[in-house]
């Protein structure tokens, strides 16, 4: 131990009126210390930010911690995994001298056989964490479950599917986040208005869907708001198969003056508004900070964006597993991110 390190460890054990030794123990999460003097002591190093010198262990033991991802692809369909990616790499740059490899999996969003794949190409591989975007839940679960059988721990990326012991669920709060797009749906809205709830994509079974649209009718609900709220499902995800959806919904209703798209994908309703013969334009709502949703946002046909810091969730879901596989630190069950509104007037000024 060398002296600074000695120095640090002197002072946590001076706080907690322990031995050394005792200190040690907690830090290399040995037994043989209770309960309430490892809180205490663990309390002490978060306040004081405290890190072993943790370099020179990793590289003189010359074990190599191995961190899988699987995510989505990123597609011309939406570039909202792009961001992700980029803290993931962030992350594993500054991470890598530890002995620690990131190893990359991608998806196709519009095809669960693609997931079953990836997944069935890293469990055959030796692999301590894992990264996951659960996009498509029955194989998911399958999968955790397996990870489970083989105590590997792993994190989920903005999406959740409670009851998977997952080691942590980094990404939004889904209620409140389609509660918030409630509430900016109301905005404009007529005593005779509709509301318009749309979800685009392949599989619409997650968590996150049904989540945000309880999320979306509870701020109706508590608001004493009488909108009616329709609902389109649309899994064919091509702007035909959409448009030609939209078009028989508007039809049916013209008095349609709020929309809320459930994901990224609203750049595609956008779109089929753009392309109406009408002079009447409802409000449009979706998420995530993507090129071409930026592009309708800067032209006033999408009026919010929310976001969720998609590329702090990449970064912080790789240094879970590192406080995890490295610190033996202990890590929130979920850390949630923050609810951005960005519009037409403070787009230029957003970072992702």
């Amino acid at each position: 131990m060398k002296k600074k390190e000695l120095q640090g460890v002197k002072e946590i054990a001076r706080r907690a009126n322990v031995a050394i030794a005792t200190v040690d123990r907690v830090i290399h999460n040995r037994t043989g210390v209770s309960a309430k003097t490892r809180e205490r002591i663990n309390t002490i190093i978060a306040e004081l930010d405290y890190q072993p010198n943790l370099l020179a262990r990793r590289l003189a033991s010359g074990k190599i911690i191995s961190i899988a991802v699987l995510i989505p692809s990123i597609t011309e369909e939406t570039d909202f995994w792009e961001a992700p990616l980029q803290g993931i790499q962030q992350a594993e740059a500054e991470i890598r001298s530890y002995g620690i490899n990131v190893n990359l999996f991608f998806f196709d969003l519009s095809d669960p056989n693609s997931f079953i794949t990836q997944t069935n190409r890293m469990l055959d591989n030796p692999v301590d964490g894992i990264v996951l975007a659960p996009s498509f839940v029955d194989e998911a679960q399958e999968f955790t479950t397996a990870c489970q059988a083989k105590g590997i721990p792993f994190v989920f990326i903005d999406a959740d599917i409670p009851g998977q012991q997952s080691l942590s669920y980094i990404g939004p709060p889904l209620f409140q986040s389609g509660y918030l797009a409630g509430k900016l749906c109301t905005y404009r809205l007529q005593e005779t208005s509709k509301v318009l709830v749309v979800n685009i994509a392949t599989s619409l079974d997650s968590f996150t869907y049904k989540q945000i649209e309880e999320g979306f009718r509870a701020y109706f609900t508590d608001h004493k708001q009488q909108h009616p709220i329709l609902r389109a499902d649309i899994q064919q995800t091509d702007f035909a198969s959409i448009a030609d959806h939209l078009q028989r919904l508007f039809d049916a209703n013209t008095d349609i003056d709020a929309v809320f798209v459930s994901n990224s994908r609203v750049f595609s309703v956008a779109r089929f508004l753009d392309g109406r013969q009408s002079t009447k334009k409802p409000v449009l709502i979706g998420y995530d900070f993507v090129h071409e949703n930026i592009r309708f946002l800067a032209s006033g046909t999408i009026d919010f964006l929310i976001c969720h810091q998609p590329k702090d969730q990449g970064y912080r879901s790789i240094m879970a597993l590192y406080q995890h596989l490295v610190l033996s630190a202990p890590v929130a069950k979920e850390y949630y991110m923050p609810i951005d509104i960005v519009t037409q007037e403070n787009q230029a000024f957003y970072r992702n």
